[in-house]
Formats: C-alpha cells, sequence, structure tokens
C-alpha cells in the first residue's frame, strides 16, 4: 500500500486509528470488512456541509439554485475530481477483478472513496473535524460554486428552448461506442430537424456524450452559455 502518512497530510488530518483510513480506502471486492457504511455516512455529513456553506455564502440565492449548486458539487464526478486530487486511486484496496478492470481509475468508486474518508475522519473525531475536511478538500470548488449560475443542464435548456418555440424535439443517436469496459468513450449525434442542425458529442457516457452534442446545438443557435 502506498503511503498512508503521505494522505493523511494531503488530507490535512492525522487519524488516532488508521485502521478506519484503511477501511475507509477499501471497496466491497475486497471483503466484508470494507467502505460501503461509510460511504453511506460521509455522504450525508458532505451533503449537510455543502448545503450549509451554501446557504451562508449566498443569502440571496434561492432554493432551487441552492439546490443545483449543491448537486454540483456533490454529484460523482465532482468527488472524482477530489479524488485524483488527492491520487486517492493510489491508495484504494481493491479486489483482483476491480485491479484487472482498473477500478482505482473509475470515477464511481473514488467518489464513494471521497466520501467514506469523510465518515472515517468524524468516526475518528468528530462531526466539526469532518466538516473541515470537507471545506479543504473542496475549497476551489465551493469558492468558485455560484448559484446563479448553476443553470439547467443542456439537455433541459435545449428541449425547454425547442417546446417554447413549437419545434419538435431533438433526437439522440450513439455514433460509436471505443474502448473497453471501464474507459469506453461515446460519440452521440444530437439531430434537431427542425432547426436544421444536427452536432456531436463525446464523453465517457452516454449522457456525458448527449450533454455536449446538446451544449453544440445551443452554440450554434447563439443561446448564451454561461
Amino acid at each position: 500500500m502506498a503511503d498512508l502518512k503521505r494522505l493523511q497530510r494531503m488530507l490535512g488530518y492525522q487519524f488516532q486509528d488508521e485502521g478506519l483510513l484503511v477501511q475507509a480506502l477499501t471497496h466491497r471486492s475486497v471483503g466484508s470488512k470494507n467502505n460501503e457504511r461509510m460511504e453511506f455516512l460521509g455522504d450525508a455529513i458532505l451533503g449537510f456541509e455543502i448545503a450549509e456553506n451554501l446557504f451562508q455564502r449566498h443569502p440571496h440565492a434561492s432554493e432551487g439554485e441552492l439546490s443545483r449548486a449543491r448537486a454540483q458539487l456533490v454529484k460523482r464526478e465532482t468527488l472524482a475530481s477530489v479524488a485524483r486530487d488527492l491520487q486517492l486511486g493510489e491508495y484504494l484496496i481493491l479486489g483482483v477483478g476491480e485491479l484487472r478492470s482498473g477500478g482505482q481509475t473509475r470515477d464511481s468508486i473514488l467518489s464513494d472513496a471521497v466520501e467514506a474518508l469523510i465518515a472515517a475522519v468524524y468516526l475518528d473525531a468528530d462531526i466539526d473535524s469532518a466538516r473541515a475536511l470537507v471545506r479543504r478538500v473542496l475549497k476551489d470548488r465551493i469558492a468558485s460554486c455560484s448559484p446563479r449560475e448553476q443553470l439547467k443542464d443542456a439537455k433541459t435548456r435545449l428541449q425547454e428552448l425547442l417546446q417554447a418555440q413549437g419545434k419538435a424535439l431533438p433526437v439522440y443517436e450513439v455514433v460509436s461506442v471505443e474502448g473497453h469496459a471501464h474507459e469506453q468513450r461515446f460519440m452521440v449525434k444530437c439531430v434537431v430537424d427542425s432547426l436544421g442542425i444536427t452536432q456531436s458529442g463525446e464523453g465517457s457516457s452516454r449522457r456525458k456524450a448527449e450533454q455536449q452534442a446538446a451544449r453544440n446545438v445551443l452554440i450554434e443557435t447563439g443561446e448564451h452559455l454561461s
């Protein structure tokens, strides 16, 4: 296993019970003593800390704006990005099958480990320490997140734009899927016959590729994007 002291320095927290840290890094593919229950607890702590932080930072934001901003900060992709900043993949304890399939780079496993780490700090110390960890590892993302700018996703915006103009909805079609199961790349085409526009999008999932394609359509229509 990689040097846990180094990881603790990156987290800004020294564990009293290092066993909790090890468990937080242990995937269910290893055995029964894994981080699944910790994920559940860490998710709740993360959600509350982010919600309160946004509530205090943005007193004029509406409930909907705050909800969208929170969703942006706690979503899988954001947490996986945090995990990569911490080089967490180097510390994960995975079963042989997950190791062979590249589990240490998978967004779902990385994001779950971040949540488990938050819970581990809570169990090792207290709620204030866990919340402080959330603020440390998400500091820059929290600071740059403006609820007023967390607009609806591109697919929703495109649909609403077309509906407002009484036009037919777009059609999404998967053009190609490349790569191995754990690192696939999807190419999707978005066709808007009513506007005479066809755009493509690429991403690590069909959903991401569709969002990119919709975004490219919006850009071609001249729709303002933040």
